[in-house]
């Protein structure tokens, strides 16, 4: 289940740089605004999909409060679930070894 939430992780970031640096540029820069609303929601998608995922996959793997708080504020800030990819992939290697 981590792998799976992991994946999701990476989609809602790629979702996120899609949105500031393709979408956002071409509106402001480039005067083409029509970007933003179909990569807006697939990214408001993808983020709403990662915190339900993140309840889903992660409850019950002995995940400590800092890490669920790390976990959470990773979808707040760009690269942030990239940077959060690391500690999920050793919590996924720990349950392996475990169960």
């Amino acid at each position: 289940m981590i792998q799976l939430f992991r994946y999701i992780g990476v989609f809602e970031g790629l979702t996120t740089l899609a949105l500031f640096l393709v979408a956002m540029p071409a509106k402001y820069w480039f005067g083409y605004p029509d970007m933003v609303p179909p990569v807006g929601m697939i990214h408001g998608v993808a983020f709403i999909g990662y915190l339900l995922a993140m309840v889903i996959c992660l409850w019950g793997r002995g995940f400590s409060a800092w890490e669920w708080t790390r976990t959470t504020l990773a979808s707040f800030f760009p690269f942030g679930t990239f940077l959060n990819d690391p500690m999920l992939k050793r919590k996924q290697a720990q349950s392996a070894v475990i169960g």
